[in-house]
């Protein structure tokens, strides 16, 4: 069955750092894009970053310089390595997947909060 699954959310204190992992399962072929988006209640969801098959990165404007997307395609992983995180932060953070035939998976979401 074709999943996606992230881990590595939890609470942490303003300016520190978290990692995120998601994993695709081996059933999901020619992943194109892997990225993170998140979501506040009331909120539409946002990007956050991707990163292509051959490494091509984006970052929306409020993670540059502070976060960085890597993955390891042999593995169907990709990371989020988020550093000086802010209040404002603090969101359930979803791992996507975009296929080379478009076919588009989304993760069940883990929870960033970023509090003292």
């Amino acid at each position: 069955q074709a999943q996606v699954v992230e881990s590595g959310g939890g609470l942490v204190q303003p300016g520190g750092s978290l990692r995120l992992s998601c994993v695709a399962s081996a059933s999901i072929l020619a992943i194109f894009v892997m990225g993170w988006h998140r979501q506040v209640p009331g909120k539409e969801r946002e990007l956050v970053a991707t990163i292509t098959s051959g490494g091509s990165t984006n970052y929306a404007d409020s993670a540059k310089g502070r976060f960085t997307i890597s993955r390891d395609n042999a593995k169907n992983t990709v990371y989020l390595q988020m550093n000086s995180l802010k209040p404002e932060d603090t969101a359930v953070y979803y791992c996507n997947v975009l296929t080379w035939a478009s076919r588009n998976y989304w993760g069940q979401g883990t929870q960033v909060t970023v509090s003292s």
